[in-house]
């Protein structure tokens, strides 16, 4: 929700976990994606064909995503579509990317860390935190 300003010249989706929060925010229009992670197999398939449902029915130019498995299953959907993927690891991972970080440093255009220390150019990169 952070980014939100530094978008409002674009037309973007939402595709979230919990669809409520992105209506308290004033976000009418929401994807609502399974809830999913390395622990949860069948529960990670699922969203992963949800993930490739959302990016299929939008056809974005980029996916952006700030974390966690749905975000990199729609990072992965939307290179499958030939979109630019950009991904921006949680600031909760201070010590060490996500998961998902990880593998997105292989998978998507540009991967971002919040924290210098975690920087290992040319893969992953700080540019600044967001907050």
């Amino acid at each position: 929700m952070l980014l939100r300003p530094a978008l409002t010249h674009c037309d973007v989706r939402y595709a979230t976990t919990h669809a409520d929060i992105a209506h308290q925010r004033g976000i009418a229009q929401v994807d609502t994606l399974p809830d999913c992670n390395q622990n949860k197999p069948v529960s990670s398939a699922l969203c992963g064909l949800v993930a490739l449902w959302v990016v299929l029915k939008h056809r974005p130019h980029v996916v952006l995503s700030t974390g966690a498995a749905p975000g990199f299953f729609c990072l992965m959907a939307g290179r499958l579509i030939g979109a630019r993927t950009l991904w921006i690891d949680s600031v909760a991972n201070g010590e060490q990317l996500s998961m998902c970080g990880k593998l997105s440093r292989r998978f998507a255009h540009q991967c971002l860390t919040q924290w210098p220390d975690l920087a290992d150019e040319p893969q992953v990169k700080y540019r600044g935190a967001v907050l």
